[in-house]
């Protein structure tokens, strides 16, 4: 039974440490992309922030198993790791921000400036993300992603 028990620990910790990271990281990044690089309004910001977080509790944890399948693929290097972790981060969250914009009014240019931003901000980010998402795992007492491609970490 407390097998059972110990199983859904797991998975809620797992939610909430890929979620929190999720939320945490690209809040910042997001506010950064749309206000300064897309030339969005500070209300634009406000809806698309406020959107994005609900998002992000959807998709916290399928992107940490994403990132983990991804991830199984890199070897030992810190170049593959930058590799996987950043084709990882572009594939499953870009076409989910430019939704978020397209959503919340932006404009045709806007999209185009705010999804090629929040590209080449994944694509440097990936990697940095993938240690903090690694280190908030850590701090739930869960083992970094990649070891266990799709797993529930039981």
């Amino acid at each position: 039974m407390s097998y059972s028990t110990e199983d859904r620990s797991d998975r809620w910790r797992s939610f909430a440490a890929d979620t929190l990271a999720l939320i945490l990281f690209f809040t910042v990044t997001g506010i950064f992309n749309e206000r300064l690089i897309a030339g969005m309004a500070w209300e634009q910001v406000l809806h698309t922030r406020l959107l994005g977080a609900g998002l992000m509790v959807l998709t916290g944890r399928p992107y940490g198993f994403w990132r983990d399948w991804f991830m199984r693929f890199s070897s030992t290097s810190r170049s593959s790791h930058i590799l996987w972790d950043s084709l990882a981060l572009v594939s499953f969250q870009v076409p989910i921000y430019a939704a978020i914009l397209a959503i919340c009014g932006a404009n045709g240019e806007e999209l185009l400036y705010g999804s090629l931003g929040v590209t080449v901000i994944m694509l440097t980010l990936g990697r940095p993300y993938g240690a903090f998402l690694n280190f908030v795992r850590g701090r739930f007492g869960l083992p970094d992603g990649g070891e266990k491609p799709m797993s529930l970490n039981m």
